[in-house]
């Protein structure tokens, strides 16, 4: 299954932000990663590359590769609305994402296993697509077999109280609903999609 395998800390210097979930190593060194580290002179950035990097940040966020992100812009475009809007709502739709929006999994990357070992129902049918969109209605929970898993367990009890409000979570039947797709300013991730517009338009 395709996925980023690379360095992550090296990345989060790069975007200077912390791409993966917490990360002791980026806090320690949020300056750009290179031989000369913070006291390197760096030139004014192009137009190109602010929109490349923001594509990237894009998908080195969401846990994407570059095929499978095109053919969600490409969706997103055919689609009526606001093209980065939409994008980015197609993103947070995706099955991995939501898993760890409901607090299941810690971080993303631990959401896309538990879809992949298929720890993860969608309306009560094992899915082990991490890429599912899911669609407003469906509901989404832990099987059951699997509910005394101590990396979901945990996950679950030091969950956030602040929820989102496109998400529906029950902390007894350990599932939640997929209420709506959420609207930009809803969204937390600090991501320009105009930049990514503009990069696929060219």
């Amino acid at each position: 299954m395709a996925r980023y395998t690379g360095p992550k800390t090296k990345k989060s210097r790069a975007f200077g932000e912390s791409l993966f979930g917490f990360d002791k190593a980026f806090d320690k060194r949020k300056y750009p990663p290179g031989q000369h580290g913070n006291n390197r002179r760096r030139k004014q950035a192009s137009d190109y590359k602010l929109q490349l990097m923001e594509k990237q940040k894009a998908k080195y966020t969401y846990g994407i590769l570059e095929r499978q992100f095109r053919n969600l812009f490409d969706k997103a475009s055919a689609k009526g609305g606001v093209t980065g809007e939409v994008l980015l709502q197609f993103l947070e739709s995706r099955l991995d994402n939501t898993v760890f929006r409901l607090g299941i999994a810690p971080t993303r990357r631990a959401a896309r296993q538990l879809v992949s070992h298929k720890h993860i129902l969608v309306n009560g049918v094992l899915t082990n697509i991490p890429s599912y969109s899911l669609r407003p209605g469906d509901v989404v929970s832990v099987r059951g077999k699997s509910k005394n898993l101590e990396v979901i367990s945990n996950s679950i009890s030091s969950k956030a109280t602040s929820s989102w409000g496109w998400l529906q979570w029950n902390p007894e039947r350990q599932e939640g609903s997929f209420l709506e797709y959420p609207e930009r300013e809803a969204i937390p991730e600090k991501i320009n999609e105009q930049l990514i517009v503009e990069l696929y338009s060219k």
